[in-house]
């Protein structure tokens, strides 16, 4: 990605494992994702192994997490939070858009033979990389199924 890029918006797509990096209404870059491993459904609660859908923020980056870098997502909305709360459950958090484990770097773009998250949006290492460098707290993320 140009250095000069500022990017405005995310876009996920679960049914097409796809992330699109969007800066002023135009779509910048497009990434393949591996997601959570619980299967295609919306997140209900913690430890389904799904990932999240709907509207949310970029809330954090971290630069030394344990999957080399991530960008942390605002899950759980209130919404959220209520409907673990009406099956008994916690709704979780902790769900990020990151890299691969420390140390298995060289899994590089095999990771996306299989969806192996706990949930969260997976990439190879040099992609988080130049999503985190355009990626500003605040960015407005979309998940849809």
């Amino acid at each position: 990605m140009p250095i000069a890029v500022v990017i405005d918006s995310l876009a996920v797509n679960k049914w097409e494992h796809s992330l699109i990096a969007y800066s002023k209404g135009m779509a910048i870059k497009k990434y393949t994702v591996s997601l959570g491993k619980g299967g295609n459904g919306k997140k209900q609660f913690e430890g389904d192994d799904r990932t999240p859908e709907g509207v949310y923020y970029i809330n954090s980056k971290n630069p030394s997490s344990g999957f080399h870098k991530n960008l942390g997502i605002s899950y759980p909305s209130p919404r959220d939070a209520a409907v673990a709360k009406s099956l008994g459950k916690a709704s979780g958090g902790d769900i990020k858009i990151h890299g691969l484990k420390n140390g298995q770097g060289f899994i590089g773009k095999f990771q996306r033979w299989r969806d192996w998250t706990n949930g969260c949006i997976g990439l190879t290492d040099d992609e988080i990389d130049d999503l985190y460098n355009h990626t500003q707290v605040g960015t407005p993320i979309i998940i849809v199924r």
